[in-house]
């Protein structure tokens, strides 16, 4: 593989079969699986309340790209700065953000993880250290360095993560961003969660190649491709690209390959639209992140059938039971835009 193709890993008849899971922790595989099916059940849930018009701000899922978020988050701490874009619900849930607040923030309701202010695409718990999404492309990328110069300042080994897609690496800002964090050998993760596609647009009619890691490259900063389908393969580079940034050697940039299952906004799957998605996305569903971690831990003994219906069970209620409560909580009062939005009230926001 070179940094400008990514050649198997972007061919959607690939990687089907079940993970290798050899050597692995059984109890880390345990909680990985049940993450990344907390996180697909809760954005489930979101499409179909969209769906039933229960929710009213824009909602971009990631279903089908659960696994770079659970393998990274496994090596981070609290204490770190993690960045998000517009499709951030993994992002936030994989730190250990709450279903319930996820659920009330989206209904615009006081009990969200932004106090209602936010909806989808602003979500914010600085308690388990993801810093905020915004939905701007390419809008946190710059904020995140900043945030990795900070951490570098205190000296408390913290690290900085900034989430971004392939189409924000056509803004200026992302360019800007890794010459600076090369430059002054920031503790930053760049994390390319590259699904080929930028809002309806395949990568193929926007780039020469399809590999974003030719920019970090580009850039003097060491860089690893990755099946982001893949939790195993995720964990061990995330890992990897931690301890670099952590240890003070500067920043590392992670391409993720991967898949959105729905479409750009919304719970629509957006066959209809974009170069060849009818086709491929039917392929990519067999590159299922959850099943094929299952299958693996069933194939190993680690899980039996009646497990697996059993987690995925309990994980359903709990989602149905976070949704309901969010969806008897009440909304913010008006004074609230005073004090949160247009009033710099520090106190109230924490």
């Amino acid at each position: 593989m070179t940094y400008s193709n990514l050649d198997r890993l972007a061919d959607p008849t690939q990687f089907h079969h079940p993970l290798d899971i050899s050597g692995c922790d059984p109890a880390l595989l345990a909680e990985q699986l049940k993450m990344m099916l907390v996180i697909r059940l809760a954005e489930e849930k979101i499409g179909d309340m969209v769906t039933a018009g229960e929710i009213n701000c824009p909602c971009h899922l990631g279903i089908g790209q659960e696994a770079i978020a659970v393998g990274l988050s496994t090596h981070l701490q609290a204490t770190d700065r993690v960045f998000g874009a517009h499709r951030s619900h993994s992002h936030y849930l994989a730190l250990g953000g709450d279903v319930f607040e996820l659920f009330a923030e989206v209904l615009g309701r006081v009990g969200g993880c932004a106090k209602g202010m936010g909806g989808s695409m602003h979500l914010y718990d600085g308690n388990i250290g993801f810093a905020g999404s915004v939905p701007i492309v390419g809008a946190t990328i710059p904020i995140a360095v900043g945030a990795a110069l900070a951490a570098k300042m205190d000296n408390q080994h913290q690290i900085a993560v900034s989430y971004f897609g392939d189409g924000a690496t056509e803004e200026g800002v992302f360019h800007e961003s890794l010459n600076l964090a090369a430059m002054l050998k920031l503790p930053i993760v760049f994390v390319c969660e590259n699904n080929l596609f930028a809002s309806h647009m395949h990568i193929r009619l926007r780039q020469p190649g399809n590999s974003t890691a030719r920019f970090a490259q580009a850039h003097h900063i060491p860089a690893e491709i990755v099946d982001g389908n893949d939790v195993v393969k995720m964990t061990a580079v995330a890992q990897k690209a931690v301890e670099h940034a952590r240890s003070g050697a500067g920043p590392f940039f992670l391409e993720t390959v991967t898949y959105r299952w729905r479409g750009h906004v919304g719970p629509r799957e957006d066959t209809d639209v974009g170069l060849k998605r009818s086709d491929d996305l039917v392929l990519w569903k067999g590159r299922d992140p959850v099943q094929r971690l299952a299958a693996a831990m069933e194939n190993a003994g680690i899980m039996s059938p009646d497990n697996l219906v059993n987690l995925h069970t309990t994980v359903k209620s709990s989602i149905e039971d976070a949704w309901q409560r969010a969806a008897e909580t009440a909304f913010p009062p008006q004074t609230a835009l005073l004090d949160l939005v247009y009033f710099s009230n520090q106190e109230a926001l924490l």
